[in-house]
């Protein structure tokens, strides 16, 4: 009996000398996986899982299979509108869908580039990055060029140009298969079940696929690098590199993003933060961007396989305007 007083009191002792901190240690090891996911505890998930609760995707929006089943806006087959500081989901049209990316698909190679390299690393082109479609987007990048990885990363997200995805998959990964590999093994841990790639760039393959809401859950990782923003906000950019005859090379570049070039308005108050833009026959016109309200919420919204470019940029806009 006294040794049980003895150690009721010691006890006691510990918590007054320490303040709470014993006790969150009790409660952290107590509460299972499975509560977090049942009580939406934020603050709990932070301290016990910290970032890694973040990069597996679950400070997500969520939307149910039924209430994404409507369709709101003709002429294109997804749409999707997320509060990304409340992960609040306001718009859901079909997002569950398999669509084709086209170049939406170049947001998982921007992240995988900015997750395992510097922007100032130096890449040699191993071979000319040639396409079999004469319509692909490219630098013409040969064999030789000696080029920045941010210079490539501009490529990339300005201009859309499909040889830098080889590229900087090739700086990554040191191969196409091993990159691609990579790509969708990321994707499922951000929960992109439902995301198949099998090239960098977005050029058609039928096994290429995705929906809007994987989109969403790769983008929402992408936009924690500040990186990624300060060249995807840019209307122009302007490019140096040393080719393959060892001169200095000057490449002049203007965005596919056609808000940013003014071409379409954004609705009053809702401001332009950056953005992939993606076109092909099979995937239509894409787009998924980042906006700001008024009010500093942040919010990610995608469009997939709009019947015109026309028609992408208006339907975005009509989503836009239910920020504020």
């Amino acid at each position: 009996m006294k040794k049980r007083i003895l150690c009721i009191w010691m006890t006691a002792f510990l918590v007054l000398m320490t303040g709470c901190s014993a006790l969150n240690t009790v409660t952290q090891l107590s509460v299972t996986y499975e509560d977090h996911l049942s009580r939406q505890d934020d603050e709990l998930r932070s301290e016990t899982l910290g970032d890694n609760w973040k990069s597996k995707g679950a400070y997500v929006g969520v939307v149910s299979r039924e209430d994404a089943d409507v369709r709101q806006y003709s002429g294109v087959k997804e749409a999707l509108l997320v509060n990304n500081t409340t992960n609040e989901v306001i718009t859901a049209q079909k997002v569950f869908e398999q669509a084709y990316p086209a170049s939406i698909t170049k947001i998982m190679t921007a992240l995988l580039v900015l997750e395992n390299c510097n922007l100032d690393d130096v890449v040699t082109i191993d071979q000319d990055i040639t396409f079999d479609d004469p319509a692909a987007v490219s630098m013409h990048l040969k064999k030789g060029d000696k080029i920045t990885v941010e210079a490539l990363l501009n490529g990339l997200i300005v201009m859309s140009a499909n040889d830098t995805a080889i590229a900087l998959g090739r700086k990554v990964a040191g191969s196409d298969k091993k990159f691609i590999a990579m790509m969708n093994k990321r994707a499922q841990e951000l929960g992109a079940t439902n995301t198949h790639f099998a090239n960098p760039n977005g050029l058609h393959l039928k096994n290429h696929y995705t929906t809007a809401y994987d989109l969403y859950l790769i983008f929402q990782e992408l936009v924690k690098h500040n990186e990624f923003l300060s060249i995807a906000g840019k209307a122009s950019s302007n490019i140096e590199y040393t080719n393959q005859k060892n001169k200095l090379q000057a490449y002049d570049m203007s965005t596919t993003n056609q808000y940013l070039l003014g071409n379409y308005n954004l609705p009053h108050k809702v401001f332009m933060l950056g953005g992939k833009t993606g076109t092909t026959g099979e995937a239509g016109s894409c787009l998924i961007i980042l906006t700001k309200n008024e009010d500093g919420d942040e919010f990610i919204s995608v469009i997939l396989k709009a019947s015109s470019k026309q028609t992408l940029y208006h339907t975005m806009t009509e989503v836009l305007e239910k920020e504020n």
